[in-house]
Formats: C-alpha cells, structure tokens, sequence
C-alpha cells in the first residue's frame, strides 16, 4: 500500500457480499466499526467533503447562506442512526411533536445533546467544538465507553475526538479523506477491471493539459466531457465542457491558481459525461476483519447533477444486480487493504446499452441512504415500494410539526402497515429562518414516500408535492 492509497496494495482479504439486506443494519454496522456494544455518540457533518476540499485547487463555488443553513441542519438525519442507549449531538434541539411522532411509530430514540449556540453557517462539529459544557459531557461518555461515529471524518472530527477522549469509530481523517477521492476512485476501478466512462485522472497541470486535449477529441467527435474536483459533493466542483474554448479557460484558470499558490499538485478527473438510462446508488459495509456486506442498491433521482433522493426497489435485471453486488465486493475488498472500514456508498449509472458503469464514485462516509436503512428495514417490507426525498417549502415564519400534521391529514405515515409520508428530517424545515430574520425563507422536507404499489406511490408523491407547494409563503405559525 502506497502513501497516496492508489498505488500497488498488499493482497485483500477475500471479499464476501450478501446481495440480500439483513435486518438490523444499525447492529451490522456497529459490529463493523469495532463497537458492537459500545454506545455510539452520533455527529451529522454533511458535506464534510468541503473540509476535505479545504487547501486543494478548486473550481468556482457559489452558494447561498441559506442553502448552507439548510445542509448543516441535516444533521438530524443522525437521530435515526442510533438506538436507545446511543447518543446524537444536534444543533437545535427536536420539534417535540416530531418526536412524538417518531416513538408513536415504534421508532426508538438516542439521546440528544444539543449545543449551546448553534450558527447557521457552520457544521455541528464546530458548534460542538465551541461549547465546553457539552465538550465536558461528550467526555464523561467517552470515559463510559462510547466511541464517536461521525457522517464522515476529518480534521475537525478528530478534535473532537481528542478534546474529549471519545474514541472514533471510523479511520482517521487522512484515511479517510484519500479514499474519498474521485482520483481514488477512478483508479481503483481501472485497477479492478471494473467498467467506466472513458477518462483520466490529473494531479499535476501537464496531467491536466493533456487530459483536456483527449477531452477534446471526445468533443469532436459530438460526445461530452466533464473536469470534476477530486472532492465536489452536490453538483459543486464540475465543470461540463460544452466546447473547446470551455476546456482552455479551465486550463488557463487552474494553471494561474498553481502559479499563484506555489503548490504543483491538482487533484482532478476529466472524463466522458455519459449518456444513461437511470442513475443508481448502492451501498456496502466494510468490517474491521475485511468482510464486506452489500446493503442495498436503489434508483438515485438527481437533477443538474445534484442529488434529490431515491426510489426502491433498484428494479435491475438479474445481470445488473451481479455486476453491482460484484463491484462492491471487490471495491469493498480493495477498500479494506487500503485500512478502510465502515459505510461506503457508490454512485454508479445503468448505460444505453442495458449495462452498469458500477462506480462513478466511491463516497466511503454515510450517505443519504445510510440514514434511511433503519426505516425501510421496519417500514418498507416485501411487496411495498417506496420513494426518498425532499420537498421545497416556501415559508415566511416557523412551521411546527403539529401544524405540518394538520395541513398533511391523511398523506402522513401513521401507521407503520399504512401508506404516507414518513418524515425523516424536520430541521431542515425551518433551517433558514434565521438566515435573514424577517424575510421568507426556503426549507427542505424530507420524507420516505411508502406506499403498496408504484402506482399508489406515485399517486401520493403528486399529492404531496401539490399539498407543500400550496404554502407558498403563507402564515403557518
């Protein structure tokens, strides 16, 4: 194994994969990180890859402050993880009524710990690092033996870790951050022999150069091409290049910021932004001891690249499934020579032809799916079908559950044999309405649509989306 995680490794353990999720996920996961009876203290940092990001060269970003607000409240999600006895640090404390609504459906809770001043703009790992009395709290479980699972690990994690002696449950930062690199990830595949849009992977500006020249030629010949950052997340990071001007202006631009920054190094993918009949993502566990579980695969939904939730089941052909329950044993193995261990999940694509390109990306961190395994194992049995999403919400002050309760009547999951929207994240409701106080503000619900057949879910997806559009910017206090 090389410093960089892509060079020539030691000999993986044999790769196993199960192709039927188990029940119990969140125990199969515990078991994999080495913490099969310790409580879990639980940390939602999405979007950790702009840490990851941070010091490399980077393509133009923009984002507006209450679209940040809103990624930094989706550490909520990080309640549905854990179980009785575990814990979950939160940037506000729940809506009770969620909470009620959640235990009436036999969903049992972690304890939550809520820190003392949250700002909109920041992840919870620096609010926590911000407040000494939970600082102080977080230690006492850590000297009882809990051990910190965080969504992804990087620089700020691990002083957390350290500041309160909470063992992490996932590698270290460093680790973790090269195995989540598209560089990583495109070369591994190669290695593999595993099938995948035509590319090329460029840490240095003639590397970069002379990718964009065969980018060019697929250019040429009516095909498309994309330059992504080694550590975009959402749709940020990509450059499409749509003509020959666009591929010299990335070159221009990045070769000035190498000059400038006296740092050689780049870290990007140029490759065929290919055609396909459906986008999928799939995910896998891999233990302390190299065994791997495949956990499921479903039908991502995305738009302009970005991600919007997932449908299930995948619908694959037999020989779909083989391909991507064999890429994730052998991804899963080669993953675990490389020292890691925990959730990986795959971003792959069904081709034109009927096939799989089984790994566009690796994304070794939980995933939005990780935090849906829970409720789909308890609410979504055989026969059911169902749909992960969100749904926009204009509104102009807070909106309490109680209230999102009454205006949903009959389309909210009531019962757990039933049919309806199961909320698995209200925070994000009502995430910006800080951001500019006084203003209207834009919010995400995100639910898990269950339904008895894919007729029946499409039917209430409508319904839903009709009955949150309907707001608008009403008073809903």
């Amino acid at each position: 194994m090389t410093d960089s995680l892509t060079g020539p490794a030691a000999a993986p353990p044999a790769p196993t994969s199960t192709p039927v999720p188990a029940a119990d996920f969140t125990q199969r996961l515990r078991t994999a990180v080495g913490a099969p009876d310790a409580p879990l203290v639980l940390l939602g940092n999405f979007e950790v890859e702009e840490q990851w990001a941070a010091g490399e060269h980077t393509l133009p970003r923009f984002s507006a402050d209450s679209g940040a607000a809103v990624v930094n409240r989706m550490d909520e999600f990080a309640l549905l993880l854990g179980r009785p006895g575990d814990h979950v640090v939160l940037k506000t404390a729940p809506d009770p009524a969620y909470l009620d609504y959640l235990t009436g459906l036999g969903v049992g809770l972690p304890d939550v710990h809520v820190v003392a001043g949250q700002r909109f703009d920041r992840t919870v790992t620096a609010d926590a690092l911000d407040d000494p009395a939970l600082l102080e709290r977080l230690s006492a479980l850590g000297a009882c033996g809990a051990r910190l699972l965080p969504h992804g690990t990087s620089r700020p994690e691990e002083l957390l870790a350290e500041r309160t002696g909470l063992p992490l449950a996932t590698p270290g930062a460093a680790r973790c951050k090269a195995v989540n690199s598209k560089v990583y990830s495109r070369r591994i595949a190669d290695e593999l022999g595993l099938r995948q849009p035509a590319g090329w992977t460029c840490e240095t500006v003639d590397e970069l150069a002379a990718a964009l020249e065969k980018a060019k030629g697929l250019l040429a010949e009516g095909r498309r091409a994309v330059v992504k950052e080694a550590y975009g997340v959402s749709g940020k990071g990509l450059v499409v290049l749509d003509g020959e001007r666009r591929a010299d202006r990335v070159l221009k631009m990045l070769s000035a910021k190498v000059e400038r920054s006296g740092r050689p190094d780049l870290a990007f993918v140029v490759e065929e932004w290919v055609d396909n009949r459906g986008d999928l993502n799939y995910q896998f566990t891999v233990a302390r001891d190299g065994s791997v579980h495949f956990d499921f695969v479903k039908r991502a939904l995305t738009e302009g690249g970005v991600h919007k939730g997932h449908r299930f089941p995948a619908d694959l052909t037999p020989g779909q499934l083989a391909d991507v329950t064999d890429a994730a044993a052998r991804l899963g193995g080669r993953l675990a020579a490389d020292g890691y261990h925990g959730v990986v999940g795959v971003d792959a694509i069904l081709t034109a032809d009927g096939g799989v390109h089984p790994v566009l990306e690796i994304n070794a961190r939980n995933n939005m799916s990780t935090y849906q395994t829970r409720l789909q194992e308890a609410f979504v049995g055989p026969g059911r079908a169902a749909l992960a999403r969100h749904y926009p919400v204009r509104l102009d002050g807070r909106l309490g559950f109680d209230r999102l309760r009454e205006l949903l009547g009959g389309l909210l999951l009531t019962d757990p044999a039933g049919s309806g929207l199961l909320v698995n994240n209200f925070a994000t409701v009502n995430a910006g309405l800080d951001v500019r106080p006084g203003e209207p503000f834009d919010g995400r619900l995100y639910g898990i649509v269950v339904a008895g057949s894919a007729a029946e879910l499409d039917d209430l997806d409508e319904r839903l989306t009709a009955r949150l559009q309907a707001l608008g910017a009403a008073h809903v206090h």
